[in-house]
């Protein structure tokens, strides 16, 4: 059969790792599906028991502990993989207790910097209330990251799923409604606390049972300092993919009130969803490239590269269409007042489709050109946080463009909720930069192509347009109820007639018997990549 870009792959039976990433795929999307369910009640109530503003000011401090905790893991939620398939089995346990060692210094460092200069999470309002706690959870957030990582190394996905898909989202949005009878100030903030404990606890238990505790084993200075200093391009990476999807919050908030940033939060939060699908396949990917890559396979992580991107295109872009095109009933079941982020919603779930090749090829940069990956990535960022504060005028100036008083409509809407489509735009075009050139870079790098798009994807993405022409049309609890999933339905028939071959058809292959030696990479031809 031909593949994309004219290669040609064979009709063999599917691969281990083509089943592996299959099997992790479908168990962290039934994890995706949990997340979804969790995350609309947390909206749902954030925004109709908090609002807009105490919602604005909540996503803003949020931003900045979480920044914290990226940074406190330096790189070793992927590099760990890499780090574990270069160490004998029976060194496993002690690696993995070096790297918690490293993410506690890191968290210690950057919560004292919080605890002293809590302005940093509340720039624009007064802190009377219970915000002290906030950078407590850098240390959950570190260790949980680092727990699953090292899990996800033995294929035990559920553990993320568990933690990231059940506990934590449940838990904030059940403590947010609870809290909200309690302080409409500190409850949003208690309760983000309070999943980011369950979901550490909801790591610890399945770490401690694979991996167990210790034996012979004391931190060790120099290795601990080696451990950090290599994952420094990965961790800048990360904390680059982490932080694109945040300077834009990070900019607005510095020229919109805090409830645009409010509203801006939920637009977001909202196409942050078809990101999760990459996420899906994330704690398998790492670890199939990883020991393609020790083992110098070229062609086998070019393979696997395309093989998964077009999964994550296909489902991020079906998710995409879906949620935007009814997009006014999606934030209108927020709020009423949130309606006004329909545009940035849809900019943003543009940005998600755009971003799937770039993530993906990612997750072997960071194994073969670690520097040139970190070097794109803070291309990105910079070239993100420049267009961003451009937009935001620019939009200001489309909005009261003189045109509009001479064809007698006058300035287009509200000032802010106009510049906050501005950050939404410059993330798209941000995003598309770094998928081309990383996917380049890489292509170079194997010699075999490795982007994910496929014809298809247009004639199914204009189909389920067509469809939503229809669905436009209804009421708006309908729109949810009955269009989204015809919406889904139209984009995933013509996908599975015209688009998916025998490997695409091996993620909804659902066996009785799971392959039953998924294991650990070879520790033989482990190693950093011969070149």
């Amino acid at each position: 059969m031909t593949g994309p870009g004219g290669t040609t792959t064979q009709p063999d039976p599917p691969s281990a790792d083509l089943a592996a990433l299959a099997r992790g795929g479908r168990i962290n999307f039934f994890g995706f599906i949990l997340r979804l369910l969790a995350r609309l009640p947390f909206l749902f109530i954030a925004g109709r028991m908090y609002g807009p503003e105490a919602l604005g000011r909540f996503a803003y401090a949020v931003l900045i502990v979480e920044f914290a905790a990226q940074l406190a893991t330096l790189g070793l939620k992927r590099g760990l993989a890499q780090q574990l398939s270069s160490s004998p089995p029976e060194q496993h346990a002690n690696v993995v207790w070096d790297a918690l060692v490293v993410a506690a210094i890191g968290a210690a460092l950057t919560m004292a910097i919080l605890i002293v200069f809590p302005e940093a999470m509340f720039p624009n309002s007064a802190i009377t209330g219970l915000e002290w706690l906030l950078p407590v959870t850098v240390i959950a957030l570190a260790w949980s990251d680092v727990m699953l990582a090292a899990l996800a190394y033995r294929h035990d996905v559920g553990a993320t799923v568990r933690a990231r898909a059940i506990v934590e989202p449940w838990t904030i949005s059940i403590a947010a409604l609870v809290l909200a009878y309690y302080s409409k100030r500190d409850g949003l903030i208690i309760a983000y606390v309070l999943s980011m404990v369950g979901a550490v606890a909801a790591s610890v238990v399945p770490f401690l049972k694979s991996y167990g505790l210790p034996r012979g084993w004391s931190p060790h200075p120099a290795v601990l300092w080696r451990l950090a200093r290599r994952n420094l391009p990965v961790a800048a990476a990360d904390a680059v993919e982490w932080g694109s999807r945040r300077v834009d919050i990070a900019i607005l908030g510095l020229f919109a009130s805090p409830a645009v940033v409010g509203i801006y939060y939920v637009a977001q939060n909202v196409a942050s969803l078809p990101a999760k699908l990459k996420t899906s396949f994330d704690p398998i990917l790492g670890p199939v490239i990883s020991r393609n890559v020790a083992a110098g396979n070229d062609s086998a992580v070019a393979r696997q590269v395309r093989q998964v991107g077009f999964w994550v295109i296909a489902a991020q872009a079906a998710v995409a269409l879906a949620l935007g095109i009814p997009g006014e009933a999606v934030m209108g079941l927020v709020g009423p007042e949130f309606v006004a982020g329909t545009a940035a919603l849809g900019f943003l779930l543009a940005a998600e489709v755009v971003a799937a090749t770039a993530a993906v090829s990612e997750s072997a940069l960071i194994y073969r050109a670690k520097k040139r990956n970190m070097a794109i990535s803070l291309a990105m960022i910079a070239l993100q946080a420049a267009l961003t504060v451009v937009m935001i005028f620019l939009m200001e100036d489309i909005r009261t463009s003189k045109l509009w008083y001479m064809i007698g409509i006058g300035p287009l809407g509200t000032s802010e909720m106009w510049q906050a489509t501005g950050p939404a735009v410059a993330l798209m075009l941000a995003l598309g930069f770094a998928a081309i050139f990383k996917a380049r870079l890489l292509s170079r790098l194997l010699g075999h192509p490795v982007s994910g798009w496929r014809l298809t994807l247009i004639w199914a993405s204009a189909a389920a347009l067509v469809v939503g022409q229809f669905v436009i049309l209804l009421p708006e609890w309908l729109e949810l109820l009955a269009g989204i999933p015809a919406i889904l339905a139209t984009f995933g028939l013509v996908i599975w007639t015209k688009g998916f071959g025998p490997e695409d058809r091996e993620l909804f292959r659902m066996r009785k018997t799971e392959i039953a030696d998924l294991s650990l990479p070879d520790p033989s031809v482990g190693g950093d990549a011969p070149r």
